[in-house]
């Protein structure tokens, strides 16, 4: 097989820039899946993320090392292993970030991903159902809309953050981010619009455009320093696919690094040591890894909430029929419905905490939700300054990477978690949500509202990720840096890295949303080279 173009991964990044190099009929583009296609009802259903998530057959299912930040403890990190990637198993939640992000990342030296550059990559993405306007677009192929699902415990607590000085905020994604209000979502008419719902499936029967699912790449076939095509494994064995022009990887901040370092091109160290032949000692492979944690208050309440909403098969067939006939209910849910981004320093420009405020709650994420009526208020540090790493365990594909994540490792990064479950317990004391919550039920009366010490170890015993993994192909020109600001890979021609991996600095919020819009941006880039 050959093709002009081969896109490795079909995730967020990769189904967009599939669409766009295959938009003008002029190439031929072959995007390559490790998992299957998106047949599954549980992912076009909102709250199918509670099935999905954890299931081999559509998650990659990696898992930390014990890391001294968490106290020692592993964690899971779900990723997408299917047709449209993590955005075919995410919480649906669509956040752009901050324009202060991208202006940090042009001041970085990375030129053409200043606010100005990026913006028009967002806005031709999305289909807002507010409509097009100077910061929204109201065309593009994702479906974009407002939460239609309700509950009395989180509105209470989002009026309860305005009561205690925080503004309302209708469009986080508008003007400003700061304030509190309610999520907006990669959805219409009550299903998911995944990456591969909005790119791939009306394009599905373009000639020069080719899907491939149940392929997982092994490696980059790299001939006299270029990028020739990659070496596929799947039902029938063993085989290459020749790129005539480029290789993009869009594997993905864990998927991606991996590719390269099988490949030859990483930490030649750690590839020595792994049996791979170092083609090119690019260090920064697989360094510079940041991702956002989340704590978890929880507080009992006296109104309805998931948990007991879907305690009966009696409840649950009644949830399953309201959806069936009319795309409403519980059904619909995304992973939170309120959120708030919040300043824990009054000196800062801009927010540097976010919230998401959940109607239901459990002792630990992907397990049952609690026998009691309770809500979550999760509080996470958008820019973290710590900052992991992952690398070869060996040179098997099949053998996962060995991630690192390093969390919580500096004073800032400790003191604002800290601060940020300060805050969140500070706004359940007003109204009207201190009528509304009966009791807090974590951290817990035992730990005291000002005990710093005590509430960063409860913290780092139950804080989990919130699945926004970057940074590990980092864009720059420095000596940690992996491709330019074109994508390429430094050393190497005709090889680019599109995805969240080339995040010089992770953004303020979730990742989906600036993932594609790597992938429109790359696909400007490699049309411009092609032209």
């Amino acid at each position: 097989m050959e093709f002009d173009f081969v896109i490795v991964g079909a995730g967020s990044a990769g189904c967009a820039l599939a669409s766009r190099l295959s938009e003008n009929g002029k190439h031929q583009v072959a995007l390559v899946e490790a998992g299957g296609r998106d047949w599954s009802p549980w992912i076009h259903i909102p709250v199918g993320y509670f099935k999905t998530m954890g299931n081999p057959k559509m998650d990659w299912s990696y898992k930390t090392e014990p890391d001294p930040g968490l106290n020692g403890r592993s964690i899971n990190w779900p990723r997408g292993r299917v047709l449209g990637g993590s955005s075919s198993i995410n919480g649906l939640l669509y956040v752009r970030g901050q324009k202060e992000d991208y202006e940090q990342w042009r001041q970085l030296g990375n030129n053409g991903w200043g606010w100005d550059d990026v913006l028009p990559c967002f806005k031709r993405s999305e289909s807002w159902e507010g409509g097009s306007s100077e910061l929204r677009g109201g065309s593009g192929p994702l479906s974009v809309s407002s939460t239609r699902l309700s509950r009395g415990a989180v509105d209470c607590y989002v009026e309860a953050a305005q009561t205690a000085g925080y503004p309302y905020n209708e469009d986080y994604n508008g003007e400003s981010q700061e304030g509190v209000g309610y999520f907006q979502l990669t959805a219409a008419r009550g299903q998911r619009c995944s990456a591969a719902k909005a790119y791939i499936t009306p394009n599905r029967k373009r000639k020069n455009l080719t899907i491939l699912t149940g392929l997982v790449t092994k490696q980059v076939v790299i001939e006299d320093g270029h990028a020739t095509g990659i070496v596929v494994v799947g039902g029938d064995g063993e085989q290459t696919i020749r790129a005539r022009c480029e290789v993009i990887l869009s594997a993905g901040a864990i998927g991606s690094p991996q590719i390269l370092m099988l490949s030859g091109i990483g930490p030649g160290q750690n590839l020595s040591d792994n049996g791979v032949d170092v083609r090119h000692n690019l260090k920064g492979v697989g360094q510079n890894l940041q991702d956002h944690l989340q704590a978890r208050p929880v507080f009992k309440c006296r109104s309805s909430t998931i948990n007991t909403e879907t305690n009966s098969l009696w409840k649950q067939a009644w949830i399953a029929i309201e959806y069936a006939l009319k795309r409403t209910g519980p059904m619909t849910m995304a992973a939170s419905l309120g959120t708030g981004y919040l300043k824990t320093r009054e000196e800062l420009l801009t927010p540097d905490i976010q919230f998401h405020m959940q109607p239901f709650s459990t002792d630990k994420v992907g397990t049952a939700t609690h026998a009691f009526d309770a809500f979550t208020a999760s509080v996470l540090q958008m820019r973290p300054e710590s900052a992991g790493h992952l690398e070869l365990r060996s040179n098997r594909i099949d053998d996962h990477p060995i991630i690192h994540p390093n969390y919580l490792a500096t004073p800032l990064d400790q003191q604002t978690i800290v601060d940020g479950i300060k805050i969140a317990r500070r706004i359940a004391g007003f109204e009207p949500a201190k009528s509304e919550i009966i009791e807090e039920y974590a951290p817990g009366k035992s730990i005291g509202v000002n005990d710093d010490e005590a509430i960063l170890d409860w913290a780092r015993n139950t804080s989990t990720t919130i699945y926004h993994p970057t940074g590990t192909c980092k864009m720059g020109d420095d000596d940690q840096a992996v491709v330019d600001s074109r994508l390429k890979v430094h050393g190497v021609e005709r090889l680019r890295v599109a995805d969240a991996s080339i995040m010089p600095v992770i953004v303020s919020g979730n990742t989906n949303a600036p993932a594609i819009m790597i992938g429109e941006r790359a696909s400007d880039f490699i049309l411009e080279d092609a032209a």
